[in-house]
């Protein structure tokens, strides 16, 4: 009998560990990851979010103020995803041609045969925000968490709404209006499109839009679009544009057309 009692009073008591672990996750999740335990922000910006006295990153974005860690975008977006694009493709008899996330190329010289790996990689919370960053480096492993940190510290908040005549829900389900963005001689133009159509481009820009938080848009693509990379910026940069412009009502006010 005491030893019944006593497995029920060690297993009482792990439970309300477990339970009391869960409550804190849930209440600062980030600070539960191991990349960010015992972590010291080093810059002005880092021990100003770390003392709570930044906590929503519209505030740093707004401002245009560089962000120069990544654990600042961890810390202030929580549920941030992340995905990368197939900008390579493997080699070989059997599974030659297959595109792959990591791009291998090699440089002969007089002494041996140098590789470089680089990879391309995308953030975003599905809510506006979206980050997109590239890495090389001697291994693989090393290139995905270059191009990891660099999507972080490159993340932006676009506009979204419902831009196509065809369509008058009225919520951000689209992009306002027209833009486009040139990388290389790709050229990447996208138009807002009504509820229900979908993505109407290439799977490269699908994984963009989707960390976005689009999900109707039609576009179009100029250029050498098997160069992956340059679709992806050309795709950021036409994303990053939809800030670059005032809303309509403002314009209107400006040239006096409204009171």
């Amino acid at each position: 009998m005491e030893n019944k009692e006593a497995k029920a009073a060690v297993e009482m008591s792990s439970k309300k560990e477990i339970e009391s672990t869960v409550e804190q996750e849930s209440k600062h999740p980030v600070l539960t990851e191991n990349k960010l335990q015992g972590y010291n922000f080093k810059t002005d910006l880092g021990k100003r979010v770390a003392a709570g006295e930044v906590t929503d990153i519209d505030e740093i974005l707004n401002k245009n103020i560089n962000i120069l860690e990544p654990q600042i975008v961890d810390y202030l977006l929580p549920g941030l995803q992340t995905d990368f694009l197939f900008i390579g493709q493997s080699k070989g008899k059997l599974g030659g041609g297959k595109r792959r996330i990591i791009r291998n190329t090699q440089k002969v010289t007089a002494k041996a045969k140098k590789q470089d790996f680089a990879a391309m990689a995308v953030v975003g919370d599905g809510n506006g925000h979206i980050g997109i960053g590239k890495g090389s480096a001697l291994e693989s492993v090393t290139a995905k968490e270059k191009a990891l940190k660099k999507a972080k510290l490159n993340i932006i908040k676009i506009k979204r709404g419902c831009g196509s005549w065809e369509c008058a829900c009225e919520s951000p389900h689209s992009i306002p209006f027209k833009v486009s963005g040139k990388s290389g001689s790709v050229i990447v133009t996208l138009s807002p499109a009504p509820k229900g159509i979908g993505f109407c481009v290439a799977d490269d820009i699908k994984t963009i839009l989707k960390l976005a938080g689009i999900k109707d848009v039609w576009s179009r693509v100029e250029g050498q679009t098997r160069t992956r990379i340059n679709l992806g910026y050309a795709s950021f940069k036409a994303l990053k544009s939809l800030s670059a412009y005032r809303l309509f009502d403002t314009e209107k006010k400006s040239l006096g057309l409204i009171e």
